[in-house]
């Protein structure tokens, strides 16, 4: 599971993770739906959108845990998650001043990985129509980790040149396959 800040190499890392394990790869639900808003309204997030955008993501996850494999279900031994619910809780808070709606934190809560991977803020930051806080790192960066220790989630951090981080990433996964 893929989990931090935005513009902080998660898609990519995720993607890469994916690759080099031979298994699937969960986009952030968000992102494209959050993208087609943008395109049509002009609009970002806003706490409507934080249910359908959640309910979107357990959806991508689920499908691809159930993918049909020789006429067989079968669920990938490890599956790579850009993003998750406890991200989509942790920026609503953080964007909300605290309101998280209940159905969201019940479920960021439940729903749990074998290891986050938090990204670190070291990588150049790329703005586009979505990301709107290159001054606020650090505080968002907090914001994650707080969330991690405070729920008691596994996690490693990643952080330096994407070589670094697949490095420290594959090392650490593969601990949890043995």
């Amino acid at each position: 599971m893929l989990y931090g800040p935005e513009s902080t190499g998660k898609t990519t890392l995720s993607r890469k993770l994916a690759k080099h394990f031979n298994t699937f790869w969960i986009p952030e639900y968000a992102r494209d739906y959050l993208q087609d808003k943008w395109d049509r309204e002009q609009k970002i997030c806003e706490p409507e959108d934080l249910l359908p955008i959640a309910q979107g993501q357990m959806k991508l996850e689920n499908d691809a845990s159930a993918k049909l494999e020789n006429g067989k279900k079968q669920t990938p031994k490890l599956l790579f998650c850009d993003t998750d619910l406890l991200e989509t809780m942790v920026y609503s808070e953080a964007y909300y001043g605290g309101y998280v709606p209940g159905l969201l934190e019940k479920y960021a809560i439940k729903n749990t990985y074998d290891l986050y991977l938090l990204t670190y803020i070291d990588t150049p930051w790329k703005a586009d129509d979505l990301r709107d806080r290159p001054g606020q790192r650090e505080e968002m960066f907090a914001y994650f980790k707080d969330a991690l220790i405070k729920y008691d989630r596994p996690h490693i951090l990643l952080q330096g040149s994407l070589e670094q981080r697949m490095k420290t990433a594959v090392e650490h996964i593969k601990t949890l396959l043995v």
